[in-house]
């Protein structure tokens, strides 16, 4: 087995306002964590544990271990708050548009807070790992620059969205480099 080195996102953000999204979009995707358990099934989940705990800790009272009884609250509180932050991880999302002048970036942190990065569909290029593992990352680079895109998705949809953005790509340099002016039939 080979030692596989971890890559970095080095590109920073942009600082100006975001670009137009003019033109046509070649991809227009919203990655977003997958959540398997939904609000319902988690209070129904809490509330299957709550009850097994309380009946857990009556039954520690009643032996004389009442200190006991306060332990299985805490481990109910434990459990709430490690669900309550995964849903607030939950709530991360990117914004992938692709043109024939740009791929713009947004992404939207759990807090609320929006970065966004412009490359040149010109310049940018899409790498991952083939195959693709479950540490292999969607990769676009630019001059140097690398920027991390999906790295939330499982590893067989981030091959599916790598595949789909290189495809994109490809199809907005197309248009960008196409002759002006040519019907697109060749000419004998």
């Amino acid at each position: 087995m080979f030692a596989m080195a971890a890559t970095y996102e080095t590109m920073p953000p942009d600082t100006g306002p975001a670009p137009e999204s003019g033109g046509r979009a070649y991809l227009d995707a919203v990655l977003k964590p997958n959540r398997s358990l939904p609000n319902v099934g988690f209070c129904a989940l809490m509330a299957a544990l709550a009850a097994m705990s309380f009946t857990a800790g009556i039954a520690f009272v009643r032996m004389g271990a009442w200190p006991v009884f306060g332990f299985f609250g805490l481990d109910v509180l434990a459990v709430w708050l490690a669900f309550r932050l995964s849903y607030r991880q939950g709530r991360l999302c990117e914004f992938v548009r692709v043109t024939a002048d740009h791929v713009a970036v947004a992404r939207r942190s759990p807090s609320g807070a929006v970065r966004r990065w412009t490359v040149s569909s010109a310049f940018a290029r899409v790498h991952i790992d083939d195959p693709v593992r479950h540490e292999s990352q969607v990769r676009v680079s630019e001059r140097g620059r690398t920027l991390i895109l999906g790295s939330f998705l499982a590893p067989e949809e981030r091959g599916d969205f790598a595949a789909a953005l290189k495809d994109a790509l490809a199809r907005a340099r197309d248009e960008r480099f196409a002759p002006q002016g040519s019907g697109g039939a060749s000419e004998a």
